[in-house]
């Protein structure tokens, strides 16, 4: 069975290539339907990685953000024409301590691999997660995203002590606004303060307790742990906010991406004996929990509504180039491909 592939072959320039599907394997074959563009398929497509990775990656199909229907499941795991989420995350092995987004030998789609920019997929039954009916797809299309904070707030819960009276998010783009989401209905309890930047993107997380731009924090304000949604160049000056008004013994989670070493203040680090740990990417088990949030917090649906910025139907490779583009101009939110390939 021939396959259609959408890769990326340099920087803005994506070709289509053809490859067989193995009908006779034990994968289950996949439609992509709605595919999400992310921050880290935009650092390639705009060429903005280093070039020595990008020559080392390169050619490779983008998206690991995605949802698609099911076209064969040799085993039976799934009916033709149900809706499932994909996981790009595909371990080779496991172990009994180091979970498998973590685990070097694994395989991630769209980072080394080919992502979901196909005609068709096909992946181990174990790497799809089966829909509810009524979920927006739109928003489905971005589960890999949610699944990550899903991720890093479960590891959260297991290591920061049980003093949670205030815990604040930094950051005011899309993981902070999911992070935050997803806080309020696990912790209701507890304070959520988001930190960001900037004032009209900050007006959008109307579900928080406070809202702070990080130049106008009150006085005397202090969090009992934090999460570090920022990345990039705002990674630092994060960090250190955090060490400054977190309490002693509190827990930061890094989950920005930087493409920088950062310097942080150790000295005070030490001084309030905090613990900083951080997370990346996601396994079965985070997909399996966002997928029931859901169901049991449908207004949860809503929230992520909001997120969505286009929904931008595709046919050709100039849809795609349209898509990227479009995606890099907002400042807020997912752009959606309706994958018509």
């Amino acid at each position: 069975m021939l396959n259609t592939v959408y890769r990326l072959t340099q920087p803005r320039k994506i070709e289509i290539a053809f490859k067989e599907i193995d009908i006779f394997s034990s994968d289950v074959i996949v439609r992509p339907t709605y595919l999400s563009i992310c921050n880290a398929d935009q650092r390639y497509y705009q060429g903005t990685r280093d070039p020595k990775i990008l020559s080392e990656k390169l050619p490779m199909a983008l998206i690991h953000e995605g949802i698609g229907k099911v076209v064969y499941s040799p085993d039976g795991a799934f009916k033709p024409g149900e809706q499932v989420v994909m996981i790009p995350n595909i371990p080779v092995e496991s172990d009994e301590i180091i979970a498998e987004n973590y685990l070097r030998s694994s395989k991630f789609c769209a980072s080394g691999y080919d992502g979901f920019m196909q005609e068709y997929v096909q992946l181990p039954s174990d790497r799809l997660i089966r829909l509810p009916d009524g979920i927006k797809p739109e928003v489905a299309a971005f589960t890999e995203i949610v699944s990550v904070s899903v991720h890093a707030i479960s590891r959260f819960d297991r290591f920061a002590h049980k003093r949670r009276n205030a815990v604040g998010v930094w950051g005011d783009g899309n993981l902070s606004y999911i992070t935050c989401v997803l806080l309020k209905k696990l912790f209701p309890d507890t304070k959520i303060y988001v930190f960001g930047v900037v004032e009209r993107k900050l007006n959008d997380f109307t579900f928080v307790d406070e809202a702070y731009l990080t130049s106008d924090i009150p006085q005397g304000l202090h969090i009992d742990h934090a999460f570090e949604c920022v990345g990039s160049n705002g990674s630092q000056s994060a960090i250190n906010q955090i060490i400054d008004l977190i309490n002693p013994e509190g827990t930061i989670s890094i989950l920005g991406v930087s493409e920088y070493p950062v310097s942080i203040n150790t000295r005070m680090m030490l001084e309030k004996g905090l613990r900083m740990f951080g997370s990346s990417r996601s396994g079965r088990a985070d997909f399996e929990k966002a997928v029931e949030m859901y169901e049991k917090h449908p207004e949860i649906i809503e929230y992520f509504s909001r997120m969505v910025n286009t929904v931008k139907p595709v046919r050709t490779v100039r849809d795609i180039d349209e898509a990227f583009e479009t995606d890099n101009r907002k400042s807020f939110g997912k752009t959606v491909m309706k994958w018509e390939k």
